[in-house]
């Protein structure tokens, strides 16, 4: 036995031990790296604090589309053709929720007379429909692909 003579089997020892620590800190490593086939949060991924711009054309007469903007604890600003709500969304590894407020009677304060038309109001109700229908999310180069009754696709804000 070589614990009768402490510096036999001592180097085999220490590189065992070397071997297994490595070994451990290595699988540490590919489990929780996001993406890597382990069990990291898909969430770890998502864009927070990132202005998310719908991959659509504009609805004239105005420029604006809307705007996802979440934050890290799941607050959410969502523009929209029109007007503004507040939110909330809930994500998992490709699961999410989002949960928006109610649409404001009030139109905005900084829109031009006539960007609001009915059409773009309408658009309003209608985003929030979809949005609340979401149930899965992906990434997608520089995109947020949200899935549910329809496919949403938001792409990362480059200002």
């Amino acid at each position: 036995m070589t614990f009768l003579c402490p510096a036999a089997g001592r180097p085999r020892f220490v590189r065992g031990l070397f071997a297994a620590a490595l070994a451990v800190v290595t699988l540490i490593a590919v489990v929780l790296a996001p993406g890597a086939g382990g069990t990291g949060h898909a969430a770890d991924r998502f864009p927070f604090d990132r202005d998310l711009l719908l991959d659509v054309a504009p609805m004239p007469p105005a420029k604006r589309v809307p705007i996802l903007n979440v934050a890290a604890d799941g607050a959410a600003t969502i523009d929209l053709w029109c007007k503004t709500v507040r939110g909330f969304v809930q994500l998992g590894d490709d699961a999410i929720r989002i949960e928006s407020g109610p649409l404001p009677e009030a139109m905005p304060q900084f829109m031009a007379a006539g960007q609001c038309t009915p059409a773009r109001i309408q658009a309003d109700y209608d985003m929030l429909a979809a949005l609340a229908q979401v149930t899965t999310w992906r990434r997608a180069g520089n995109a947020v692909v949200l899935s549910g009754s329809a496919t949403l696709r938001f792409r990362l804000s480059d200002h």
